[in-house]
């Protein structure tokens, strides 16, 4: 119970402060005028994705459970794709899909290309046929090269309309200083650097002391934990009607996971990091690649109708491919 209580503290730790993690980034980026800029985006985008390198990082290092690191970059992937499950229930007007815009598809498509390559590159490290720089696999540099391409990619196809948005828009947040932003992002970044950290030690002896394998445990528990600040963040979007924002925020996170195997496999020193993993993990992979096609065939065909329980058959599909994935990890997880 003890070790359960602290996986909660974590778990709230990290959602309270990630939520004003975002809030002060998003502060910061209007007072200083970088909304439509490559500093910008990547503030914002590490304000949800920070627990996930903090955990990553620890659990390669200082816990040495580099399955605990992968599953939760891969873990947190499949996560974000089955909470889009959550937001359709949640979506009252019409179907989720029939209300998200076209431009989702690319970031998806991307997400789904860097998702499958990871997967791609850890089976071909798994079979000795993958070379490396010293004790970094040869991925890692493709890896970093991919995601600045497919954030070029996606910053260049929104550009327009970011910038539009910027210059119509007024200042939302007239009454918060940029000093007083600066505190209070650093503030809460220090609270989910510690819950972060904390985290890899707590999730190692719950699988320790339940007898489940380091693989689902990261993959299941700590992506969960990982990923509340872009799940408080995605629910604040669509309360307050943004709905595009929401879908966005959890596609776009998907881009910064796989990244984070890149830094992972830095700070792992012993070896490269897909090489003392197990080859289960490439099941996450593409499961989440397979949850990627379906997001996508569902922005495409538009589904007006919920099939059942309020939920439309590519949500369906989400919530099953989610579950399948869950229970072959916990069955042949080490």
């Amino acid at each position: 119970m003890i070790l359960w209580l602290k996986l909660f503290t974590c778990l709230v730790s990290i959602g309270y402060a990630g939520y004003y993690l975002s809030r002060y980034g998003d502060i910061i980026a209007e007072k200083t005028g970088m909304s439509a800029s490559w500093v910008g985006l990547i503030l914002l985008a590490t304000a949800t994705s920070l627990p996930e390198l903090v955990a990553g990082i620890t659990a390669v290092t200082a816990v040495n459970a580099p399955n605990i690191a992968v599953g939760n970059a891969l873990g947190s992937t499949v996560f974000n794709l089955a909470f889009l499950v959550i937001l359709d229930a949640l979506y009252q007007r019409e179907t989720l899909y029939s209300r998200a815009a076209q431009g989702h598809i690319l970031s998806t498509s991307l997400g789904a290309l860097m998702i499958a390559f990871a997967g791609f590159s850890l089976l071909l490290d798994q079979a000795g046929m993958s070379p490396k720089l010293g004790h970094i696999g040869l991925y890692t540099p493709f890896f970093v090269l991919v995601y600045f391409v497919a954030i070029r990619a996606v910053h260049r196809y929104e550009q327009r309309t970011i910038d539009a948005y910027t210059e119509a828009s007024t200042e939302r947040y007239p009454n918060i200083t940029l000093q007083k932003a600066i505190v209070g992002y650093l503030a809460a970044a220090l609270v989910v650097i510690a819950a972060g950290t904390w985290l890899p030690f707590v999730a190692s002896d719950i699988a320790l002391i339940m007898g489940w394998g380091q693989s689902f445990v990261g993959t299941l528990l700590v992506a969960a934990v990982t990923s509340a600040p872009e799940i408080v963040v995605t629910i604040s979007a669509l309360r307050i009607g943004a709905v595009n924002m929401a879908i966005a925020n959890l596609l776009g996170s998907n881009l910064f996971n796989i990244i984070y195997l890149a830094i992972d496999d830095i700070f792992y020193t012993q070896d490269s990091l897909f090489t003392h993993v197990e080859a289960g993990h490439a099941l996450t992979a593409f499961t989440a690649v397979m949850m990627s096609t379906l997001v996508i065939i569902g922005i495409t065909f538009r589904p007006q109708k919920p099939a059942v329980l309020k939920l439309t058959w590519i949500s369906l599909g989400l919530l099953l491919l989610y579950v399948l994935n869950t229970l072959v990890m916990y069955q042949h997880g080490k």
